[in-house]
């Protein structure tokens, strides 16, 4: 257990995430900052009535500025306005990028050795920002999405198979996005290649229905993006910081000469432990692999090069 967790944004995927850090009891404070009054105390009040029946006993505090956040552990931030229908990741870049600027203003200055998850999209993109306002080395921030598209094709696989999730052993790499690389060749069920068991024409599928999974979800919503899975994600990864796990989790990382490439956010496996990104694992590819994981490192290139800093 820390002492403080910050989530900033109280929306459904902020106040999700709040709610879930508290039930596994990761922190003594669990802080909300949203600029909207009274929506992050309001949440924060009911989420902590709800403690005596849980059983955590976890203080949980909604603020519209950063005083009560001073001294993060981490600072999960979902922050952003969120998709709508026919809206890409990338719509979202100029919004967004600006309302990530001046929360990492505010976490420089009020948490200065906070270790950052990012859940605010576009994921990669909003990564770079954060690392450039803050200036806080790549151990020290980690993106949210390898996480929940690994799910997302874990969830998809078992469906199509009828067996349990936890056999299906997973990981999807690169770009938060249509580019999103599920590495099939390293997809087992119990140790079992996923390829003796489905063919390539229903694998292919359900690659095309993992990349498209968050906007599956808008197209049902209309009004609204998924937010039950992405908070699951970052608390997964915010568990493993807190607790010391060594887990090895898909997460968007700084490269810094791995899998060839050097500066930029991109989805690769990553050992993530009490200080947050401790080692980048580099597997080994097939040349499709290759290929796609360096197309989707373009896709993140592109808008990072359009960021107004």
């Amino acid at each position: 257990m820390v002492n403080t967790i910050t989530v900033v944004g109280a929306g459904n995927v902020g106040a999700t995430t709040a709610q879930r850090l508290a039930e596994k009891q990761l922190a003594r404070r669990v802080v909300m900052v949203d600029v909207a009054e009274g929506i992050p105390q309001g949440k924060a009040l009911d989420l902590y009535q709800s403690a005596p029946i849980e059983g955590y006993d976890t203080r949980i505090v909604g603020a519209n500025d950063y005083a009560e956040t001073a001294g993060s552990d981490i600072v999960v931030i979902t922050a952003g306005i969120a998709r709508k229908p026919g809206m890409s990741r990338d719509d979202l870049l100029a919004t967004n990028a600006g309302i990530v600027r001046q929360v990492c203003e505010a976490i420089r200055t009020t948490s200065p050795d906070a270790i950052i998850i990012m859940v605010s999209n576009p994921l990669d993109v909003m990564c770079y920002v954060a690392k450039r306002v803050t200036g806080f080395p790549r151990e020290r921030i980690l993106g949210m999405a390898g996480v929940l598209d690994t799910a997302r094709y874990r969830a998809f696989l078992a469906e199509a198979l009828d067996v349990s999730v936890r056999d299906i052993q997973a990981m999807v790499l690169g770009g938060h996005g249509d580019t999103m690389v599920p590495l099939v060749s390293y997809t087992t069920v119990s140790g079992i290649p996923v390829a003796q068991l489905l063919d390539r024409t229903r694998l292919d599928a359900l690659v095309t229905r993992t990349r498209n999974g968050g906007a599956e979800i808008v197209k049902h919503l209309k009004t609204g993006s998924a937010y039950y899975a992405p908070s699951a994600a970052a608390v997964q990864m915010v568990e493993a910081i807190v607790r010391d796990e060594k887990r090895i989790l898909p997460c968007a990382a700084w490269l810094e000469g791995e899998y060839g490439m050097s500066g930029l956010f991109l989805g690769v496996p990553c050992k993530l432990g009490r200080r947050g990104l401790e080692r980048i694992i580099e597997v080994e590819l097939t040349a499709a692999e290759r290929a796609e994981l360096a197309r989707s490192a373009e896709a993140v290139r592109e808008p990072m090069a359009a960021v107004k800093l």
